[in-house]
Formats: C-alpha cells, structure tokens, sequence
C-alpha cells in the first residue's frame, strides 16, 4: 500500500465513524502507525509522531467552528507536515551550487533539473562537470546541459576533481548567475570521497551545498544526509528524487527531515521539469 493510500485508509476511521472519541482515535492512530511503518517510515520515529497525534486529538479543544472530526483531521496534517520540515526557500541571485551524492542517486540528472529550475526564475545558470570517476559522467553532463541549454565547463579526460573546480569557478562566475558543480559520487560513502569533497568545497566554496539522494534507499537517506554534512560542514539542501514511483518515499523524506538536514527539491520524473521546491504542506495535502 502506498503512503497516500495508508494515510487516507487511517484517516477513513475517523471520517466513517459515528462517533468520534478516544477509542477512534486510538484506531487511527493504529492504522496510521501501519500505513507510515509499511512505507519504510522509521519505527521510533512512527510512535513518537502517533503519540503526539494521539495527545493533541484528545487533549485539545478543536478550534471554533470546528467539529471533533474536522479537529482529528487536523492535527494529523499538522504533525505529518512537522515532521517532514518547513517549506524551502531557494535563493534567487548570483551563487554557487555544490551537488554532492553517491552513484545511482540522480546527481546528474538533477544538476540539469535545478539548472532548469534557476533558468525559469531569469537567471544565467552554467554547469561544471567534476565527477572524473563514472566514466559517461562528462558526456552525460555535457548533453544534459546542451537539452537545457546551459553554460558548460568541463576537461574531458582529466582526473583531477579540484582543478577542476577551481578552473570551472574562474571560467564561468562572471559571465553566470548561477553555477552548478557536478562532484564526483562514489559506490560507497568513504575516506577517499570525503577528502576529495573537502578539497573541492575549498576550491569552489559554494553558497549552496546541496545532497541528491534516491527515494528508494529509504531510511538510509538519513544517514547519508548525516555523512555528507559532516564532510562538508553542514548541508543547505537535500534532493530526494525518484519521487515518482518510490514506496519508500516516506522512509527518505522523514529520515532526512530529522537528520537536520532540510529537504529542498523532489524530482518527480525523467524529464528536466519533473522537478518541484519541497513544500511539506502541500507534499502532506497531496496524500490525502
């Protein structure tokens, strides 16, 4: 079952019952303690946001005007858009961008799509392809930024992340807006990434430093919103992509939202548009 189908099943408890009261309440908490758990969703963090709900249902007058149903209803949306964050706020004026991730996240393919998103807003955007260890990366960047017709940097052939970095800097941040850097992703997160992330976030020193992480890998998009915080020094933004088709959607968005790290775009598609700023109230509004 799908988390906006498992919302919606749990919310029909409250919505069909004759009478609203704590045994209802209870049974939806129920329903939704499952619907969450069955889309990957944290367990601790499951009974914690049911126990909040629970508590506020019962314990808070509903507002004026407001039925004890209307009441239940909102304090389950209220709680569901806490625990996924506030609604991010891009920056819209001349900055660099750090996209950092590991293979088989999107990272590539999201560099065009936040290159696209900057573009709509007005502003010259150029892209600089560093990721020297996935053989197609360059090629891959290049045609990327010729179908959304970007500025592009890039040296094919040349391993070294940081030159690069600091050559695509010097080349580009005149003339553009906005500059995108594509890092270099690895398997696995490990030593050798960290200290090539580091060098080049030295070289670069990005406004932005932006992770891309896969819907998919559910909960584990948490702790590498953690590890790549701490190698670079915090994280201004997570990408969650493959939002499209994901069951475990609901594990990568909440997992990242209590990381600390916020969650800034969803990409939602193939195509460069298929590519959303993260709105937790509309996000939350959209499962039911």
């Amino acid at each position: 079952m799908d988390l906006g189908k498992g919302i919606r099943a749990a919310l029909a408890k409250i919505t069909g019952a004759t009478l609203v009261d704590e045994k209802a309440v209870k049974e939806l908490t129920r329903e939704l303690q499952r619907a969450l758990i069955s889309n990957d969703v944290n367990v601790k963090l499951v009974l914690e946001l049911t126990k909040k709900i629970e508590k506020r249902a019962i314990e808070e007058k509903p507002l004026a005007g407001f039925s004890l149903r209307e009441h239940v209803i909102k304090v389950v949306f209220e709680e569901l858009q806490k625990l996924l964050g506030e609604k991010y706020e891009p920056k819209l004026g001349k900055q660099r961008i750090l996209l950092c991730g590991l293979f088989g996240a999107g990272k590539s393919t999201s560099v065009a799509k936040i290159a696209k998103f900057y573009q709509g807003k007005g502003l010259r955007v150029a892209v600089i392809a560093a990721d020297v260890h996935r053989p197609a990366a360059f090629d891959q960047l290049k045609q990327l930024s010729e179908l959304v017709k970007t500025g592009f940097y890039g040296v094919k052939g040349e391993k070294n992340a940081v030159k690069i970095a600091q050559d695509g800097r010097k080349a580009l941040e005149k003339e553009y807006d906005v500059v995108i850097l594509d890092s270099a992703g690895r398997s696995g997160f490990d030593e050798e990434l960290v200290r090539e992330l580091r060098e080049v976030n030295n070289v670069f020193a990005p406004d932005e430093k932006i992770l891309v992480v896969s819907a998919d890998v559910g909960q584990v998009a948490g702790k590498q919103a953690q590890q790549f915080s701490e190698a670079l020094g915090g994280l201004t933004g997570v990408i969650v992509t493959k939002m499209d088709g994901s069951g475990k959607g609901g594990g990568a968005l909440s997992s990242v939202a209590v990381s600390g790290s916020k969650i800034a775009f969803i990409g939602t598609g193939e195509k460069p548009t298929d590519f959303e700023v993260f709105d937790a109230e509309k996000f939350v509004g959209n499962l039911v």
